[in-house]
């Protein structure tokens, strides 16, 4: 999940809005006509990013939207004095059940 260059459109990066704001973006690209959207976190916005994915399964669309792919990793962010490893989450959701 290193940053290089633009996002796609079917990417939603979690940061420090509240989860709803992700959960609506989730929303508006599955009803623009996009079959996968990306949920990507990292650090503490991964319990959020969690969440919005959780809401969007089992409150809106529980049947009609699935996990189709969770990775997990960690990144090196360089600090000013130090360099740290931050963990990331990569949710992938895919409309329509098997």
């Amino acid at each position: 999940m290193a940053a290089q260059g633009p996002t796609p459109s079917n990417v939603i990066l979690v940061g420090k809005k509240p989860v709803m704001n992700y959960v609506m973006a989730v929303l508006a690209l599955l009803n623009q006509g996009v079959d996968e959207v990306i949920i990507k976190a990292r650090g503490r916005a991964i319990s959020k990013a969690v969440d919005a994915v959780e809401i969007i399964r089992n409150k809106l669309l529980a049947e009609k939207v699935e996990v189709k792919d969770i990775k997990i990793g960690s990144q090196v962010v360089q600090g000013q004095d130090r360099t740290s490893r931050v963990s990331t989450i990569e949710i992938t959701l895919k409309l329509g059940k098997k």
